[in-house]
């Protein structure tokens, strides 16, 4: 069970919106990742490591660079079909697409059907890694977990919570959802490499029974973790004042019932005040930065670099939130993200925005240990990324044998602003290649 494979080499081992890129960036130029069991148990310089390693013939990624699999902070498995559903903001986005299309998950053979297209997408796409919202029904859960584990993915997932505010057809109530959640988590969190969220839609379709709930499942369960949304479009920050006239903000409401920790993942966050900002980083909550949705709804430009700056860092990954979202890939998340920046005057590294899709994402799951990078003991999660997988991207990035740190980052930034699913030669999950 050791596999080698040989290539150029990326991951990030600090956070380089804070440290000096030679601190926090580890690239060999040609190097050789050692995987034993689906672990990783060395990687380094082919010239170094090969001598140790020379019973066993590399898996020739050569030109290429391997990274980390990506990691998908914020997705919607209900809404794969409803992919570009034209023009409306967020809530009469929801109406009018969203909650009929999230209805056909009341049949499981549905579910089933969409999760294999679903897991599919995202491996072709280099995710291995994802945070995901089921429908309301357990059975949607269900479809996403079992074909989640026969692909032995590292997911995360839950039934969303959601007893007002939406079609009858759609609406649990306060206690059904504790009770469903319950019983979703004892079935799934742990199982293989699945782990369960606890998953309000967001403030305006729970009530305070139901959120309060969600709460206590946290008490109980103190090692799931809670999605939902946050502050994603001005109506739904003035309906949630209107909803909860008693808190200080949309961020207090989750806090009021126990729901912002160091678990806890908030989608979006677009406009957020210096105290939510500052909250968010006290509890060691995380953010999930979902550009292409964003843009896509029409609801703001995500303030990367005032969440970055505060002290203590507030956790920042990356979220495709498919079907707003208008790509699986990642490679195209990151460039929007990087295009977000730039509509701000502000600036978006290529080594940034790796790491908000790797060991950010990482660290905004408490996942760190596990995946995000190759330290010796991680889950063998990659990708290996084709800087030449089109005529032009070819043209574009001659072939090289020895790169510099500067000429990786100029590779880097190509692949992120031209590549997309084509640019994935190969999606590895522990060691053993899916794509």
């Amino acid at each position: 069970m050791l596999q080698t494979f040989r290539g150029t080499i990326i991951d990030c081992i600090g956070d380089p919106f804070f440290d000096p890129i030679d601190n926090c960036v580890r690239y060999f130029c040609d190097g050789l990742l050692v995987v034993e069991n689906g672990y990783v148990i060395a990687v380094g310089e082919y010239a170094e490591l090969s001598s140790e390693y020379d019973r066993i013939e590399p898996i020739d990624y050569r030109g290429q660079f391997i990274v980390p699999g990506f990691i998908d902070c914020h997705i919607h498995f209900p809404q794969t079909e409803m992919m570009a559903a034209y023009g409306e903001q967020l809530l009469t986005w929801l109406s009018t697409y969203t909650f009929p299309t999230e209805r056909k998950f009341e049949n499981k053979a549905y579910g089933v059907e969409v999760a294999d297209v679903f897991l599919k997408e995202l491996i072709r796409n280099g995710t291995t890694t994802a945070l995901v919202y089921g429908a309301v029904f357990p059975q949607s859960v269900d479809a996403l977990f079992e074909a989640a584990l026969e692909m032995n993915l590292r997911l995360i997932a839950g039934k969303v919570m959601m007893d007002r505010h939406a079609p009858e057809y759609l609406c649990d109530t306060a206690r059904e959802s504790y009770r469903d959640s319950k019983d979703l988590i004892q079935k799934w969190h742990n199982k293989g490499r699945l782990l369960y969220a606890i998953t309000p839609r967001f403030a305006v379709t729970s009530s305070p029974e139901q959120l309060s709930l969600a709460g206590r499942l946290l008490q109980e369960f103190p090692d799931v973790y809670l999605q939902t949304h946050l502050s994603e479009n001005l109506a739904e920050i003035d309906l949630v004042k209107e909803l909860f006239p008693d808190r200080a903000g949309y961020l207090d409401v989750y806090d009021h019932c126990g729901l912002v920790g160091n678990r806890s993942v908030f989608a979006h966050c677009i406009h957020l005040t210096n105290d939510e900002l500052k909250r968010l980083a006290e509890t060691q909550a995380a953010i999930a930065f979902c550009p292409t949705s964003n843009l896509f709804l029409g609801s703001g430009l995500f303030p990367l670099e005032r969440a970055k700056s505060q002290k203590p860092p507030i956790k920042v990954g990356l979220g495709t939130d498919i079907g707003a979202g208008t790509s699986f890939s990642m490679l195209q998340t990151a460039k929007v993200a990087y295009e977000v920046a730039q509509l701000q005057q502000q600036k978006l590294s290529p080594f940034q925005a790796l790491f908000l899709a790797t060991l950010g994402g990482a660290r905004a799951l408490n996942l760190a240990h596990k995946i995000g990078s190759f330290n010796r003991g991680q889950e063998a999660d990659f990708v290996v990324l084709n800087p030449r997988s089109t005529p032009l991207m070819a043209f574009r990035n001659p072939p090289l044998t020895q790169l510099s740190l500067t000429e990786i980052a100029d590779r880097l930034f190509a692949l992120l602003i031209m590549g997309d699913d084509r640019a994935v030669e190969a999606t590895h999950i522990m060691g053993k290649r899916l794509k």
